[in-house]
């Protein structure tokens, strides 16, 4: 059996200096509140709870004179307010790309732009970057979430449109919904800005050819991480034998005994570890075998 693991695989760069910070900060033995999962890894997430961070769901959990940390995906403008009337310490490693696409929504709303911003609804990131968007603006998460983005925009008064997206969005279907966008607005200036994430594509391309050569394909991140999920599916569309677990554990074995070629791909928040525990089962059943 050949074990192949793709290059992107693993901790994004805003990942890793979020975890990287935060554990400085636990160090320093400081109590560290967090606002939401630093990052969409259960085995993260509880080694860093370990250490102390505190998970909070709303900043107002937090005492006053604490810190509480901004994890990557942002938050939205509201949240540094409270934080500011509760004197509340706040160290925000929303990750670069993300902060740029706060800056790009603020100078689209002020030039007079209809922003329509694609992701998922519920994603953190998705809610943090709405929130710098202002009232004439439009979540869009599925094709059925156009026509009535399309009416919003057209009840607006506005005369252009600019499309933004979350960092680790789709780009298959990024571009299938600004194409039907401009399919409905063939007279109305739109501006698209594709904001996904560099490494985000990259990864999403290399899954997809990764799946297309091996006999099967394991994916390995988190349940709530949304960029592994969007693997999973392209690897799918490409391989039929591929599964998807957050930990050695989940692997169905008997879809991989006796397959020459499996491809292992890992979203932006697995750590290293989990990567490395699936090669060595692997390796393990190669030995057996």
């Amino acid at each position: 059996m050949e074990i192949i693991v793709g290059k992107t695989a693993g901790f994004c760069g805003g990942v890793t200096n979020a975890v990287k910070q935060t554990e400085n900060l636990l160090q320093e033995g400081k109590e560290i509140f967090c606002l939401g999962e630093l990052v969409h890894n259960a085995q993260v997430m509880e080694k860093l709870e370990k250490q102390g961070l505190k998970v909070i769901e709303n900043i107002e959990e937090a005492k006053q004179n604490s810190c509480v940390v901004i994890r990557a995906h942002g938050v939205p403008p509201a949240i540094y307010q409270k934080a500011k009337e509760n004197q509340i310490q706040l160290k925000d490693l929303t990750c670069p790309k993300v902060l740029k696409i706060h800056e790009k929504a603020e100078e689209y709303k002020q030039n007079g732009y209809y922003l329509f911003l694609i992701g998922a609804k519920k994603h953190p990131e998705v809610i943090g970057t709405f929130g710098f968007c202002g009232e004439n603006a439009c979540m869009i998460e599925s094709m059925e979430d156009i026509p009535i983005s399309l009416q919003k925009f057209q009840e607006s008064n506005k005369k252009k449109i600019a499309i933004i997206s979350q960092t680790t969005f789709s780009l298959k279907k990024f571009q299938e919904f600004t194409e039907k966008i401009k399919e409905n607005l063939k007279e109305v200036e739109i501006l698209i800005d594709n904001t996904i994430c560099n490494a985000t594509s990259t990864r999403q391309k290399e899954t997809g050819e990764l799946a297309k050569n091996v006999d099967a394909m394991i994916i390995i991140g988190g349940k709530n991480s949304s960029n592994t999920k969007k693997l999973y599916e392209l690897a799918k569309e490409e391989n039929a034998n591929t599964q998807i677990v957050e930990t050695v554990a989940e692997i169905e074995l008997d879809e991989i005994k006796g397959r020459e070629k499996i491809g292992i791909m890992a979203g932006a928040s697995t750590p290293n570890e989990s990567i490395e525990e699936v090669v060595r089962k692997l390796e393990k059943i190669n030995v057996e075998e």
